[in-house]
């Protein structure tokens, strides 16, 4: 009896950790400033039928409108009220988004910038998405509402008011990060008030929120918020389901606030992974990928059970946030598609995959200048996303979830899903091959010099399509084939010259006996 209630406790506490994706997808995407209308069209179009489990949106609340047209992505961070319109649709677009992604098995994850209001320096009488009044001089922001007795000015101990020491857990929770007006989550009032605005959406029916700036309020505050949160709605979740939390926490180390105090919260944003996969495929420091044999925990990372994953953020692939030059993007494509595939192949933490679009880089002293600039726009208003023949997107996205090395390890990690890491093989530079069981392997050739080995793979015999230089398509390969000898071996061949240097091959990629 006493086992069955622990299974029970254990069943109930787990539940908070739960993605909530439907059975056999694993992976989010986070189309970055999409608009509603787009993403509801790419859950239907590709998402479902790639095996997607749910979409990052940008935050859907009203903010301020900063520099009209020439707007920048950051302004979605801005809130002035908890209203649901801003540049990538209305309410009703909103919703439409919502019951087409969920009836179709894609969930929505909402980014919820819960921490703080707008900036102190935007004045009076600028205009905002959804044309609402405030006055942050006065931190009114009447739509809501919130006055001054709802933010930290009275508990920050800076002459400037802004965070000035990060090694001062104080001033990073209770002082103004860059200027945005610190709300005071310790009053029922504010707690309340940001409770509301999250169950309006969990009625609606998304299925789980990343946490904005979450280092910057106390767990106890963020806790007394989630506590008040309602379980997702029945019409697509099972009863009593409660939403996915994940929560931003920049910690690379040496600061005062560690990753470990939320994770009573919920899952927390592992940035040490993006920053040292990058420094590990770019070979720098004297990192090569051998040492990537007991990738995870063994790094210094947290669990695995409460690490949200990701190679770039729409943060660090602009230089901010955490990771520096390391930090592999779209803009470096060759190592980025290694990274991915590395991550969606390896079996630590949940995984997210990054959809960005361009822009034009120009550099002064090192640093990207446009690095503000907001997404592809006709005088402010955010363009659609069309699609090429070739099934990756135009108007200036670029769908990195689209491209074909990329969506194809989703399917990978699908299929792989429980699966141990196996069989592991390296050259003590940078070759290397592991697998997920009997259900999948991958091999990499990071290496000046070609790789030619025969691997263990775990897998049954047969004949298997490389879903990296092509598809299974009608029971026939349009990249390579790989043929796995009765004993589980294969022969590999990678240049390093290659566009894509490896290899993957997965139960799904097996060709049917043909007779």
């Amino acid at each position: 009896m006493k086992f069955l209630l622990l299974l029970s406790a254990l069943g109930l506490c787990w539940a908070q950790w739960d993605p909530n994706t439907r059975p056999g997808r694993t992976v989010i995407v986070h189309l970055f400033e999409w608009r509603w209308a787009d993403i509801a069209l790419e859950c239907e179009r590709y998402l479902a039928p790639r095996g997607f489990g749910g979409v990052q949106i940008s935050p859907p609340n009203e903010n301020v409108i900063i520099n009209d047209p020439l707007r920048p992505w950051w302004e979605r961070y801005q809130p002035i009220s908890y209203k649901l319109c801003t540049r990538s649709g209305n309410e009703d677009e909103f919703r439409d988004m919502v019951k087409r992604c969920n009836d179709v098995g894609v969930h929505i994850y909402v980014d919820a910038v819960i921490n703080h209001m707008c900036g102190n320096g935007v004045s009076a009488g600028t205009r905002s998405t959804c044309g609402s009044f405030f006055n942050p001089g006065a931190r009114d922001f009447p739509s809501v509402p919130y006055s001054a007795w709802d933010f930290n000015d009275h508990k920050c101990r800076t002459a400037s008011g802004d965070i000035e020491n990060y090694n001062d857990a104080y001033q990073v929770r209770d002082c103004r990060l860059v200027g945005l007006l610190d709300l005071a989550l310790e009053k029922d009032y504010v707690r309340s008030t940001v409770a509301e605005y999250m169950n309006r959406l969990i009625d609606i029916g998304v299925a789980g929120f990343r946490i904005d700036a979450a280092k910057h309020m106390w767990p106890g505050d963020m806790k007394a918020v989630l506590d008040k949160l309602r379980h997702l709605n029945t019409t697509w979740f099972p009863a009593e389901t409660k939403p996915f939390i994940y929560q931003e926490v920049i910690d690379l180390g040496g600061e005062s606030i560690k990753s470990s105090e939320y994770f009573d919260n919920g899952f927390v944003t592992e940035f040490k992974y993006g920053a040292k996969l990058g420094t590990v495929l770019r070979k720098w420091s004297g990192e090569r990928m051998a040492y990537l044999k007991n990738w995870g925990e063994g790094w210094g990372f947290m669990p695995s059970n409460r690490a949200l994953v990701f190679v770039d953020n729409h943060d660090n692939q602009r230089g901010h946030g955490a990771g520096g030059a390391s930090i592999l993007t779209f803009w470096d494509s060759r190592l980025y598609k290694m990274g991915v595939a590395f991550m969606l192949a390896h079996p630590y933490g949940f995984t997210r995959v990054m959809s960005s679009f361009h822009w034009p880089r120009y550099f002064v002293n090192g640093k990207d200048i446009n690095d503000w600039m907001g997404p592809p726009n006709d005088d402010g208003v955010i363009k659609e996303v069309t699609i090429n023949p070739d099934t990756t997107c135009g108007n200036g996205w670029v769908c990195e979830h689209r491209w074909r090395q990329i969506r194809n390890m989703v399917t990978f990690r699908n299929v792989a899903d429980g699966q141990p890491f196996a069989n592991w093989w390296d050259n003590g530079s940078n070759q290397v091959a592991f697998g997920r069981g009997n259900k999948g392997f991958i091999v990499f050739n990071n290496d000046e010099w070609p790789l030619s080995a025969y691997l263990q793979t775990g897998l049954p015999a047969g004949t298997y399509c490389d879903v990296i230089s092509g598809d299974k398509i009608d029971n026939k390969c349009t990249g390579m084939k790989i043929y796995v000898s009765a004993d589980g071996n294969a022969h590999f061949s990678i240049s390093n010259s290659a566009e894509d240097p490896f290899i993957a091959i997965h139960e799904e990629s097996k060709l049917e006996n043909l007779h």
